[in-house]
């Protein structure tokens, strides 16, 4: 179906089949929502970068085998996207949310006492449960379906600019935490405070409506039909393959910055300090993006900020040694760092009709979450290989320019039916 064919359906009640509840109470949504997954990405993904090492002094083991554990976790939300997206399609997000929510809290105080590795698998295989089930790609299937197309832009960048200072937030709170009172208390400490995100989902992540008058949105096979069409299309598979290419990229941008600094000379406290920037630069791009959208389109956008990223990614290896040289590209490649976040949801939104939005968010999602964990792995492997990051750095740019091309050839957003 064409945009225009696809705008005849009223605006109100072509997502999801749903009607718009009041922007005041859709407010109340996205500020519940900004908090949780603020909470979320702090307690259940974040945290675990401050128990890595001494979960694997309590456990006499190696921080290889505890980091085994959070890939565990990354592949088990991979497997669980396109069931929950269904799920998300069918039922909508509140009861979903709050038991994720509720199973995330009870997984924090069971990681608290675990003795064995096997035990601590166990956990992270649950946590990646619970986070599937009530982080980004839940809340933004909310987002969308209750949200008129004009508002969801907005609705997402107050919610994605919050959340991005989870890490800002939690890092050091986490780490604090474990200074004063050690890793196992920590934990429960977290988990008291994971604990309000599912009373917050409960209460503020309502059932969906019913359906609107308009017949398409009363057949049943009308959401199948969009998925197949969706599928499809060529641009969606372009698509998935820039997204997982720049997932990629980000995952092992992440994991090898501060060790490339300081191979380099710099002091550690510098190099966690530049990484910490990360987190602030995410939020600014998110800003900058939206921003954008009111002249140039979307899929444009992104493509040019993958091709900065991949440009900063090339010159850090060459200027890293300096310390103007390593803030100048660390900087360009951060400002791409939370882009992807916002870019995505909107741009599925535009182009496919939106009555299974979270089941094709889950398809696209699937492949990026298991390049988020395999890619640190490569490029460790690759740095072993070489015994230098400028290849590592190199096959970073070589991912982010991949993901400049696909969303660039991508065509003007349309509506599947």
């Amino acid at each position: 179906m064409s945009s225009t064919s696809s705008s005849a359906v009223p605006a109100d009640q072509r997502v999801g089949g749903h009607r718009r509840s009041s922007p005041p109470r859709n407010r109340t949504l996205v500020a519940a929502l900004a908090i949780t997954q603020t909470i979320g990405y702090g307690t259940l993904y974040y945290a675990f970068a401050v128990f890595l090492v001494p979960i694997a002094a309590d456990l006499h083991t190696s921080t290889t085998a505890v980091t085994g554990a959070f890939t565990a976790s990354v592949l088990t939300s991979a497997v669980l996207a396109v069931p929950i997206g269904r799920w998300l399609d069918r039922h909508g997000g509140r009861t979903l949310m709050t038991c994720g929510s509720l199973l995330g809290t009870v997984l924090l105080v069971a990681w608290s006492h675990v003795g064995r590795l096997w035990q601590l698998y166990a956990v992270q295989i649950g946590v990646g449960a619970a986070s599937a089930a009530s982080l980004y790609e839940a809340a933004f299937a909310v987002i969308i379906a209750w949200h008129q197309p004009q508002r969801r832009s907005a609705a997402l960048l107050a919610l994605t600019v919050v959340a991005g200072f989870a890490s800002t937030i939690f890092l050091p709170l986490t780490g604090w935490l474990t200074d004063q009172h050690g890793w196992r208390t920590a934990l429960l400490i977290l988990a008291g405070i994971h604990a309000v995100t599912a009373p917050l989902h409960a209460t503020t992540v309502r059932h969906p409506p019913p359906a609107g008058p308009h017949p398409a949105t009363r057949h049943r096979d009308a959401g199948t039909r969009a998925v197949r069409a969706a599928l499809a299309d060529r641009g969606f598979w372009l698509l998935t393959a820039g997204f997982t290419a720049h997932t990629m990229a980000i995952s092992a941008y992440t994991v090898l910055l501060i060790a490339a600094l300081t191979t380099w000379g710099h002091p550690p406290s510098f190099a966690a300090t530049i990484a910490g920037l990360l987190g602030v630069l995410s939020v600014a791009g998110r800003l900058v993006t939206t921003g954008l959208q009111r002249r140039y389109r979307i899929t444009t956008i992104t493509a040019g900020v993958f091709a900065i990223q991949a440009a900063a990614a090339l010159l850090l290896p060459a200027v890293g040694a300096s310390t103007s040289g390593a803030i100048v590209a660390v900087v360009g490649f951060g400002l791409g760092f939370g882009v992807a976040t916002i870019a995505k949801p909107v741009i599925l939104a535009e182009r496919y009709d939106t009555r299974r939005y979270a089941t094709l968010a889950s398809v696209l999602v699937a492949p990026m979450a298991l390049a988020k964990a395999g890619a640190p792995l490569v490029a460790a492997a690759l740095h072993t290989a070489t015994g230098s990051y400028t290849p590592v750095l190199a096959a970073i740019a070589a991912c982010c320019a991949v993901a400049a091309t696909a969303l660039g050839a991508c065509s003007r957003p349309t509506a599947a039916a």
